[in-house]
């Protein structure tokens, strides 16, 4: 059995893999890493080797390899990183290693699931919209601030804007509402630009904290896919 986690910046997935697909799999957030060693035993299975897709400082990694070592010391953990080709996706970027390593597994995830020109968008503390040609081209992508650091940003930088609970509306008539659907517009307008600009694209994969906030404005077919770093981690295992 592989142990595939993937450290995002607001939470550790993991799933425990076989042969044929996944045996389990869930979710912690960080403050609450010390758990995973009896997370991982009650789950009933002990992997052998590990392969981690990991956007976070030196610091959580360090710790999670140490809650790592003490529930299984014999456990061998790979870090992963972008590369040029890999599993019917070509990477497009002049220098493929520079790509984040999250996004270059929800790329693989995506292309196991979708053979069809596709974009990926993962919705969480950043936002980003990759896209996938017929042929497995990466073809390029956007980053965003997610939804919470686009209002964060806001509070922070004017004087009279707070970060009060909002809620989206076509025309908002209070500042609350205003901020909340100003930056869900922003959102929903690069995510559809970008699907348009893919020729017969079949499908949006949406992921992430803020992707039921999104999911229902969008004007384009979309396929809801939380564990698309983990498939693409998975498919990655040697």
């Amino acid at each position: 059995m592989l142990l595939c986690l993937d450290a995002g910046n607001s939470r550790l997935k993991w799933g425990i893999a076989h042969t044929t697909g996944w045996y389990a799999q869930g979710a912690l957030e960080w403050r609450r890493l010390a758990e995973l060693g009896a997370v991982l035993a009650a789950a009933g299975a002990t992997p052998r080797a590990a392969l981690l897709a990991s956007v976070v400082d030196a610091k959580r990694e360090a710790a999670l390899q140490d809650i790592l070592a003490r529930h299984s010391p014999a456990l061998t953990l790979t870090r992963l990183s972008a590369t040029a080709a890999a599993a019917g996706v070509k990477n497009g970027y002049a220098r493929p290693e520079t790509l984040g390593v999250d996004r270059w597994c929800a790329l693989i995830g995506a292309r196991q699931l979708e053979p069809r020109p596709c974009l990926v968008v993962m919705a969480g503390t950043a936002t980003t919209i990759d896209s996938l040609d017929a042929a497995g081209n990466f073809v390029g992508g956007l980053i965003l601030p997610g939804l919470d650091m686009m209002q964060t940003a806001l509070a922070k930088g004017t004087a009279r804007l707070s970060q009060a609970a909002g809620a989206y509306a076509d025309f908002p008539r209070d500042t609350a509402d205003a901020i909340v659907s100003g930056c869900q517009e922003a959102h929903i307008g690069a995510i559809e630009r970008a699907f348009h600009r893919l020729p017969n694209a079949a499908c949006c994969f949406l992921s992430g904290g803020a992707a039921p906030q999104l999911e229902s404005l969008l004007k384009i077919p979309v396929r809801h896919a939380q564990g698309l770093v983990l498939e693409g981690v998975r498919v990655l295992a040697p």
